[in-house]
């Protein structure tokens, strides 16, 4: 996997993971590559530092943080990203059974997220489940 940083036309500025070079070439050639802000899909590869993690003493832990916000995009994905983790439940891989059983009056009604595949979902909404996806990955909650 390779990371690219990417730029359109409008200067809107974006990230994505690819399989590799020749993935986000045949991508970018076929028109299947566009900016998330705006839909251009002349997009160009831009500068891009490396990730290069410090090394640390033996026995330390690194706690694992997110990036700090750079924009107000991202400062309002992270203020939701919090709202929802102060707010309500992670159940994680759950989530489809805890959200059919408070629907159904089995459990307990509370505000619940976690994760499921598009085609749970797509069953839930379909049985009457109110749910809608959030635009960001929910922290997995390790033990």
């Amino acid at each position: 996997m390779i990371r690219y940083a990417l730029k359109c036309p409008d200067d809107h500025g974006f990230d994505s993971w690819f399989q590799s070079a020749d993935a986000f070439d045949g991508l970018l050639k076929s028109g299947h590559l566009a900016c998330p802000v705006c839909g251009s899909t002349a997009v160009k590869k831009t500068l891009m530092a490396p990730v290069v993690r410090p090394t640390r003493k033996a026995g330390e832990a690194t706690p694992a943080t997110l990036s700090a916000p750079e924009n107000d995009r991202e400062r309002a994905l992270a203020a939701l990203r919090a709202k929802v983790a102060a707010n309500s439940e992670y159940v994680g891989m759950n989530f489809v059974a805890e959200a059919r059983a408070i629907h159904d009056g089995d459990a307990p009604e509370r505000s619940i997220y976690g994760e499921a595949r598009p085609d749970e979902a797509i069953r839930l909404l379909q049985d009457g489940v109110p749910v809608a996806p959030l635009p960001f990955m929910p922290a997995r909650k390790g033990n």
